[in-house]
């Protein structure tokens, strides 16, 4: 059988390089690699199915699941995660001094179903008791405007997201005071040129997420990996190949983490944050597949239906491929 070409649209991450770099091949495919920025590798996936196998936000993608006719089917490999509490920036000078005090405040999003906001949300109404419904929500670009424009929803009922003046950033607008605070996938502009009064909720965040992660077990998903469904009809045996190859890649990056003899990353202290990291998750403190995942999947799609983004809560079977349960 030859193999067949297949193009894969990531973020160029540690854990994918030894399959862009044909170190790990995927049995039976001529693997054609991008690196891009998530929002373009999103834009030209969710606009365009531009890419037979590509990074996607979980969020959006659970949306398509009820909302959308979307041709792609997750397997459970994921590229990205990030714990929520580093992502909300406020004003420090708003009486603004834990979650609780975000209840009537103007908070900004690039978008109402981004993963990242879906988590923060989460976390807040699980762990503090913050409803989305509590806060008044404005939608635009961070630092340029127009924010991340693909698959876009109207809000739900009972929640104020209302758009910002064309033109306009939320990081410029929470400089200047118009709005409380901002959730968002990135530092803002703003926070990194450290403007006067912007600062972190959780200024200590590291250990309110080591904190959260202990109590939930709880590691969340930003983004899943795609295939293409005419490809799994036509090629089912993609979907273990592809599983396998991205499993050996990410286990080729763990190693440099631990390794002192020359650091893998500009990182004084990477081993230290390593052992630390393994002390307290396990040496799989990244885990592809469905069983060490379940808190993670469990409490998102559980937020993505108390926030308005789907109908009701996916089950498994149809999030992703069936072989992969």
């Amino acid at each position: 059988m030859s193999a067949i070409p297949v193009r894969i649209a990531s973020g160029n991450y540690d854990r994918i390089q030894a399959i862009k770099t044909g170190d790990v091949g995927i049995e039976g495919c001529r693997v054609d690699y991008v690196n891009l920025a998530p929002p373009e590798t999103f834009r030209r996936l969710f606009e365009d199915q531009e890419f037979d196998v590509a990074e996607m936000s979980f969020s959006t993608y659970l949306l398509t699941r009820t909302q959308f006719p979307f041709p792609y089917t997750a397997v459970p490999v994921f590229l990205s995660r990030v714990f929520p509490h580093s992502s909300i920036y406020i004003r420090t000078d708003r009486g603004i001094n834990g979650p609780e005090d975000l209840k009537g405040r103007l908070i900004g999003l690039p978008n109402y179903h981004f993963t990242r906001g879906l988590c923060v949300r989460g976390m807040l109404s699980d762990e503090y008791g913050l409803a989305n419904e509590d806060v008044r929500w404005r939608i635009g670009g961070i630092d340029t405007p127009g924010g991340l424009q693909y698959m876009q929803i109207d809000p739900p009922p009972g929640i104020e997201a209302e758009q910002i003046p064309a033109g306009q950033t939320l990081g410029a607008m929470l400089a200047a005071g118009a709005i409380d605070a901002i959730i968002t996938y990135r530092d803002p502009q703003v926070f990194t040129d450290k403007v006067p009064h912007v600062g972190r909720l959780f200024p200590k965040f590291r250990a309110a997420e080591q904190a959260y992660f202990k109590k939930t077990g709880i590691f969340p998903i930003m983004h899943v990996v795609g295939i293409r469904d005419a490809l799994l009809a036509e090629h089912p045996w993609i979907t273990a190949n592809l599983m396998t190859a991205f499993e050996a890649a990410k286990q080729l990056a763990m190693p440099p983490l631990t390794d002192l003899d020359a650091l893998a990353v500009t990182l004084p202290w990477l081993v230290a944050e390593a052992e630390d990291t393994i002390a307290l998750m396990g040496a799989d403190f990244w885990p592809y597949g469905i069983a060490k995942n379940r808190a993670a999947i469990t409490a998102q799609t559980r937020w993505s239906v108390e926030q308005g983004i789907t109908s009701r809560q996916l089950q498994l079977e149809e999030i992703f491929v069936p072989s992969t349960l």
